[in-house]
């Protein structure tokens, strides 16, 4: 499965600190290493299947290897890390592809249900966002293919047989599950990029494929426990309890994903009223030796909310903090200055009036900070956007039924 998109967010690498937290990132789980500079991680969660997968592919490997004894454990355990390095190698198709269209990959995580590519734009096209979910589950097959080559060279009863054998199937199953036609699976994003070509909407697409996701999440809630009804052995019963939790599970996964697209995608459609322009605050420009009572009068008689600190010949050289201003007792306003309270302004800190939407989170995103020059694109002061003010008309975006 691939990820992509999302609200702004911080930093998931912060320069210095401790190499350990450094090593886990935040919610990331461990750093394995990077693909073409995009950090791969293992979360906490992997530990718990990869456990699961050895006691059960163990047992397995007892009544078709029982002369193995105890060592069948540790080649069920090299049998879990192989195919979550399959899964691995599905993941960076998608991250191959992306950053070949030039999407930026924030990470890659794998996790209890497989892996995710965190990609943080949406494709331009319905030929991209098609090539971009399938090149996933074709690697996926193509291993398959590869482990069933790999069978045809050794004995079948031995191990190297019977580990082939299990990533062959395994890797099939991953190919078709994903192949199926509902987010947040691939085949859905396919979906939503064929319906995408057909109505020439991307949200026409993005609720087409949700719908049928939430459809295929019932169906394996109601499917997947009926495939061990019938069972004539003496643990049917067993594995009608697992099978029913599984089901539940993985439903609960594909109908929250579902919906979660389907959520993201409403409110890419709205991001386009998030406009620079329309949510920055008047200035005035003032000397940094201006009392701060002085530049508040000025402000309030032009009906200003924001100052900028200039120098003598009129050029921005910081912006006066709200925060500063707002701790700043009234009766000590009279004798502090301006160039006090403000924050030297960095390249980053500029922003055209013209960004709006995706483009302007991404500006934000890149140079975190409490407020913005928001410049012209003849150069000339515009005015102060202020993190908070773009907070707000987001939040308000979302709730937006």
């Amino acid at each position: 499965m691939s990820e992509s998109g999302g609200p702004p967010s911080g930093k998931n690498d912060a320069p210095g600190g401790d190499p350990a937290t450094a090593a886990r990132g935040p919610g990331g789980g461990l750093l394995m290493g990077r693909f073409f500079g995009v950090p791969i991680y293992v979360a906490p969660s992997w530990f718990l299947i990869a456990a699961l997968i050895t006691w059960v592919f163990g047992d397995q490997l007892d009544t078709v290897l029982p002369e193995l004894g105890r060592a069948r454990y540790l080649v069920s355990l090299f049998f879990a890390v192989a195919f979550y390095g399959s899964v691995l190698v599905h993941e960076l198709a998608h991250t191959v592809a992306a950053l070949r269209f030039k999407l930026p990959v924030r990470r890659i995580q794998l996790q209890f249900f497989g892996g995710i590519s965190e990609i943080e734009k949406e494709s331009d096209s319905p030929g991209r966002e098609f090539v971009l979910a399938f090149v996933g589950p074709l690697l996926s097959l193509v291993l398959a293919g590869v482990f069933f080559g790999g069978m045809q060279l050794v004995e079948s009863g031995t191990v190297p047989g019977v580990l082939l054998a299990g990533l062959m199937i395994s890797n099939l199953i991953v190919a078709i599950f994903n192949f199926l036609p509902g987010l947040p699976l691939d085949g859905g994003r396919m979906l939503r990029a064929v319906v995408w070509k057909i109505s020439g909407r991307a949200m026409t697409g993005t609720v087409a494929a949700a719908w049928v996701g939430r459809a295929l999440a019932l169906a394996v809630l109601v499917g997947l426990p009926m495939l061990s009804y019938g069972r004539d052995d003496s643990s049917s019963g067993v594995d009608s309890l697992t099978d029913a939790l599984l089901a539940a599970i993985l439903a609960a996964i594909i109908w929250t994903g579902a919906g979660n697209s389907l959520r993201m995608a409403r409110l890419r459609e709205r991001l386009p009223a998030l406009r620079a322009r329309t949510l920055t605050r008047r200035a005035v420009p003032v000397a940094s030796d201006t009392p701060l009572s002085e530049a508040l009068r000025r402000a309030n008689e032009a009906g200003a909310r924001a100052l900028v600190v200039v120098d003598g010949h009129g050029d921005p050289t910081a912006l006066v903090r709200e925060s500063a201003i707002v701790t700043t007792p009234e009766h000590r306003r009279p004798w502090v200055a301006v160039g006090g309270l403000a924050q030297d302004l960095t390249p980053g800190m500029r922003v055209s009036a013209e960004l709006t939407g995706e483009d302007l989170l991404d500006r934000l995103r890149a140079t975190p900070s409490t407020e913005y020059l928001v410049v012209e694109p003849t150069g000339e002061i515009y005015g102060v956007l202020s993190t908070s003010d773009v907070e707000k008309a987001f939040i308000a975006a979302m709730s937006r039924p």
